[in-house]
């Protein structure tokens, strides 16, 4: 039978994003399906699909936001500070996109590009770090195996940046309007909070047929 494919949209900065990769990953290998991690530029996503965007929404929604944050940590039990240090989403999204294009040149590499992706957000959400900066996301790269002169290098390739753009006019097409985004078999799935859904839709689909 061939492997299912898990269409993974993501962000760097989304903190539900890093919250939800590595149950992704238990579900996925459980199931023996492939994960397809695509990171795209939720700037324009957002845009595309109306969604409005942390700096804009009401102070409840914020509010509500970190108490969520709070429960999903102890939850998936994935450590994360609801306001880290060098986060001002609530005012101003950070600027991820040579992270994001660093991370799509890994992915082309044929390395194992969602590892790299999710160093880089936990540096962010749970380190008090600032992994959006070239020294950063040097030593991000060696600390987790990743040759990081030659992934900025790639980075910086026009042809790189046109497959980054790429994959958010493909999230654009496919649907997606928020991240994390799964789509399986064309059935979408918002949220990290939907892994279990992905997970119970994954066995449907390996279950045997009955006689």
């Amino acid at each position: 039978m061939e492997a299912a494919v898990i269409e993974y949209y993501f962000a760097l900065a989304s903190p539900w994003a890093y919250l939800g990769n590595a149950r992704l990953r238990a579900v996925a290998a459980a199931h023996r399906a492939v994960i397809d991690p695509i990171i795209i530029d939720y700037d324009r996503v957002f845009a595309a699909a109306g969604t409005v965007p942390l700096p804009e929404r009401p102070p409840l929604r914020k509010a509500y936001r970190l108490v969520e944050l709070r429960r999903w940590s102890a939850w998936r039990g994935v450590p994360l500070r609801p306001e880290p240090r060098h986060y001002r989403g609530d005012v101003e999204e950070p600027d991820e996109r040579l992270a994001a294009v660093m991370v799509t040149a890994a992915k082309v590499a044929g390395a194992d590009s969602l590892a790299l992706a999710h160093a880089i957000s936990r540096a962010l959400w749970a380190e008090d770090r600032f992994p959006f900066t070239r020294k950063e996301l040097l030593a991000i790269a060696a600390a987790e195996g990743f040759d990081g002169p030659a992934l900025l290098a790639a980075a910086e390739r026009p042809e790189t940046a046109r497959l980054y753009e790429r994959q958010t006019e493909q999230a654009i097409a496919r649907g997606v309007f928020g991240m994390p985004f799964y789509i399986l078999g064309g059935e979408p799935f918002w949220g990290q909070d939907r892994l279990e859904m992905l997970d119970a839709r994954l066995a449907s689909h390996s279950a045997p047929a009955s006689a």
